[in-house]
């Protein structure tokens, strides 16, 4: 049996919630909708619900619209059923709801990021134990000391031993085998590159975990070797074939991992793709997308990443995002779609919340003087009682509001206006008084986005006439 799903809902959103609950199927054969008896969802109050809800509750859940700010530990407890807050848009649901009417577990991962700070030996101490904690908030697991030609790295013990105290697992990259002696008797984890040759400066069952990598550059057999090495010697390794830049051997460079995995069923493995978010003048959350997706699928578990490019900025909470998207559809033997909007910064799924004849339907229904704002396939709405207009160009619409002569509403209406013209060309969806949805690509500033709204209804609350602002629909 299906888990009892009850969703609470005003007049006007009544008939799109009962279409997209019975485009669920059988799986929503247990679920139920109750129109709570006001014309829009969001004015639901606490007390309308406990007044209008009939007891007792015949369901397991009660999903409220995602603009009805009722205390739900409250409900909860007064109905002896769980109540939670939806999302704000009904197009949301299925995102919400996930398969089988569960959200979708992001938590779960199994790749391990290590993110270099790749001019460590240029640093001091107390500047690198910044950066470090900063990258290990956004999701790195292991940080790497990158080490620079004929620059010295005389404070590379005391930088490791700094790390250590703060929790964090430490690698050092270097092409100097005596930096990586030094690093590797002050307690470093990993060690960033050695071969069958240099792979003898750890003593027999090292507690250092190298990365093997090929050489000369390419040569599998050599790679093999040094791994052999390793465990006779009782060593684990993890091994990176190296994944080269475009028109410098890309396809080349994939397929020798693709090989080296059927070589080494059981092994570790290490994908830098560094070489490409840096190397390739393109958005980088795509490009980490399909490099993971071949990670997923050759169970390669350790991720490499810089940030050096303007570009690359977030390649970080990049890798961090779509490890937790590619284990969940392995985990469901599915695509990578449907789980999460983190890495689609520049255009969305479902873009838009509502039909053009919807906007029209419910600007019609509408008995205050309120400006509400929309975003659909035909450009942004801005509609009132009695009002209504659409168009691509935000400065379009301006002529129409008779605000020049009101500063505080001309502002706010502004900057709402072409937040929806920059949602409606990138196809983003647009939610009035809250700010536009980048994925992992922003911050989300909770602080700016609260005191943005409130200032919304501040406005409302002063102006006058027709020509008001709006959020509440």
């Amino acid at each position: 049996m299906s888990e009892r799903l009850l969703f609470l809902t005003g007049h006007l959103a009544l008939p799109r919630l009962e279409r997209l609950v019975a485009s669920f199927g059988e799986a929503a054969q247990e679920w139920r909708i109750h129109d709570i008896g006001v014309k829009v969802a969001a004015l639901m109050t606490q007390e309308i619900i406990h007044r209008r809800l009939p007891r007792p509750v015949q369901a397991d859940r009660v999903i409220l619209p995602g603009r009805c700010r009722a205390d739900l530990a409250v409900l909860t407890e007064d109905f002896g059923v769980v109540f939670e807050r939806g999302p704000e848009e009904i197009a949301d649901l299925p995102a919400y709801l996930g398969r089988g009417g569960a959200a979708p577990d992001l938590s779960r991962y199994d790749m391990q990021i290590f993110a270099e700070i790749v001019d460590a030996s240029k640093m001091s101490v107390a500047d690198i134990s910044v950066k470090a904690r900063e990258l290990a908030a956004s999701g790195a697991d292991v940080i790497d000391l990158g080490c620079l030609p004929d620059t010295p790295f005389d404070h590379l013990e005391d930088t490791i031993a700094a790390l250590k105290v703060h929790g964090l697992k430490v690698s050092v990259d270097s092409a100097n085998v005596a930096e990586l002696e030094r690093a590797a008797k002050a307690g470093v984890d990993h060690l960033l590159s050695l071969d069958e040759e240099t792979l003898s400066i750890l003593p027999d069952n090292s507690p250092v975990i190298p990365i093997l990598t090929p050489r000369p550059h390419g040569d599998l057999d050599s790679l093999q070797r040094a791994a052999r090495g390793a465990r006779a010697r009782g060593i684990s390794a993890i091994l990176d074939p190296i994944l080269d830049p475009i028109h410098f051997g890309l396809a080349a460079s994939i397929a020798r991992y693709v090989e080296l995995r059927a070589r080494e069923p059981e092994a570790e493995i290490m994908m830098g793709t560094g070489n490409l978010t840096e190397l390739t003048d393109a958005d980088s959350a795509g490009v980490t997308a399909a490099m993971l997706g071949i990670c997923s699928e050759l169970d390669i578990r350790h991720l490499l990443t810089v940030q050096v490019s303007p570009h690359t900025r977030r390649t970080l909470q990049e890798h961090d995002a779509a490890r937790r998207l590619m284990f969940a559809a392995r985990a469901d033997r599915a695509l990578p779609k449907g789980y999460s909007d983190a890495l689609l910064q520049i255009h969305d799924r479902k873009p838009y919340a509502a039909t053009p004849e919807e906007i029209a339907a419910l600007a019609r229904e509408l008995r205050d003087a309120n400006f509400r704002i929309d975003v659909t396939q035909d450009g942004v709405h801005i509609y009132a009682k009695g009002f209504h207009h659409v168009a691509a160009d935000a400065m379009a619409l301006f002529p129409h509001l008779a605000v020049e002569h009101d500063g505080a509403h001309a502002f706010y209406l502004g900057a709402e206006l072409m937040k929806a013209e920059i949602a409606y060309k990138l196809g983003k969806r647009y939610r009035q008084d809250e700010p536009l949805d980048f994925g992992v690509a922003t911050d989300v500033n909770e602080e700016d986005a609260t005191r943005f709204k409130e200032m919304g209804h501040t406005m409302r609350k002063a102006g006058e006439g027709p020509a008001k602002d709006a959020s509440d629909t």
